[in-house]
């Protein structure tokens, strides 16, 4: 028979379901992947009930119900004093995913370039190359994650179309600087490109302040910013997403979307829509609690022998395993950790696309239950001297 999709075809089973499986496999605290082990607000689950039984069920607007358009462009100028049009700036998308696949598809053609940060999520690079587009990536330094200003610059060229920013950043939980903002701004008005803005984290921060890069001077016409109901409301299953873009943008991504998906659940829209009208209490406790768990995860990792990079926001927290005295690498120490202490963690390895990444560094996920986590701890401390023996 003839060859299946070069590029789908050889990709590897991610290191996400190779770790799940190893995780059930020896009965391990799955701190892996990066979804809470709790519910989201119960009010919000009601209403997505309820709305199933209103009538409502058919096919809603290709760009999403107006509850949530006209929400998501309230919560904008809530937090951001951005003034969107929820008519023709805003689409809801079946997750974040899905709408970072349909902004890039309506900002690229086959031959441009577009800059992208390591470690990166591991799907932003694939989606790139099936578009026949080609990645640029600059490598943040560690442990700040501080970025190369002269390597970014030379990252950008005649055929750059875009720039890939995420901030809060997953895997390494950095917040992006107003400094840092800036100088990706300028060189955005200079090589009079585009930025697509994966804010999905937007509102776990811990101290440091999210800005979108949209708010910057300039910016408003060329960026894309996505958001996540999944990651505001811990209702990751959902996989309710929307965009932010100025029309003459936003009218060629939902092209792109229609494409994809068409639509999404209008039950679970309609819910969201009251989930981004909480009061800002709700946004504020959702952080603190997060920055709890950060916190108890992180003084339990440096207690039992981890060195532990900084973490901003996000659900992750990035660990250097060298101080513990194993000899191997990332990917090994995963493996061993799973196998002897019945802990699950993510080498940091796998977020890079480039040559000889990392192999030093492991990420753990703090969006579980605290129960959960002093558990995970105490399993480390007991079996790390195993662990190293192996």
């Amino acid at each position: 028979m003839k060859p299946l999709n070069s590029m789908l075809s050889g990709l590897p089973t991610t290191i996400f379901t190779v770790m799940s499986a190893l995780a059930a496999r020896h009965d391990a605290i799955n701190l892996g992947q990066g979804f809470p082990d709790t519910e989201g607000p119960a009010d919000l689950i009601e209403a997505a009930a309820a709305a199933l039984r209103d009538g409502r069920n058919q096919y809603p607007p290709l760009t999403g119900v107006p509850e949530l358009r006209e929400a998501v462009a309230r919560s904008n100028a809530r937090f951001y004093d951005l003034a969107i049009d929820p008519a023709s700036e805003v689409i809801v998308t079946s997750g974040a995913t899905e709408a970072l696949a349909s902004s890039l598809m309506a900002l690229l053609d086959p031959g441009d370039e577009i800059v992208v940060l390591e470690p990166l999520y591991d799907t932003y690079v694939p989606m790139i190359r099936a578009l026949g587009a080609i990645p640029r990536p600059v490598r943040l330094t560690p442990p700040d994650w501080s970025l190369p200003r002269a390597e970014l610059e030379a990252a950008f060229g005649p055929r750059t179309k875009a720039i890939l920013l995420n901030s809060p950043m997953n895997p390494t939980g950095k917040v992006f600087t107003p400094e840092e903002l800036a100088i990706i701004a300028e060189l955005v008005a200079r090589h009079d490109v585009y930025a697509i803005c994966d804010e999905v984290y937007e509102h776990l921060t811990f101290g440091a302040r999210h800005v979108p890069l949209m708010t910057l001077p300039d910016m408003r016409a060329r960026c894309v910013r996505i958001g996540s109901a999944g990651k505001s409301f811990s209702l990751t299953g959902w996989k309710v997403g929307y965009i932010t873009a100025p029309a003459a943008i936003a009218g060629c991504i939902a092209k792109a979307h229609q494409l994809l998906t068409f639509t999404t659940p209008p039950n679970l829209q309609r819910a969201v829509a009251m989930g981004l009208d909480k009061d800002t209490a709700y946004f504020a406790t959702l952080a603190s609690d997060m920055r709890a768990r950060r916190d108890l995860l992180s003084n339990g990792l440096r207690g039992v022998g981890f060195d532990i990079l900084p973490c901003d926001g996000s659900y992750f927290v990035v660990a250097d395993i060298r101080p513990t005295g194993f000899a191997g690498d990332d990917v090994a120490f995963c493996r061993a950790m799973t196998e002897h202490c019945r802990v699950t963690a993510i080498p940091v390895s796998a977020f890079y696309s480039t040559e000889d990444a990392p192999n030093h560094l492991v990420r753990f996920a703090f969006c579980k239950r605290e129960e959960v986590l002093t558990e995970a701890i105490a399993r480390l401390r007991d079996g790390l001297a195993d662990l190293r023996a192996a």
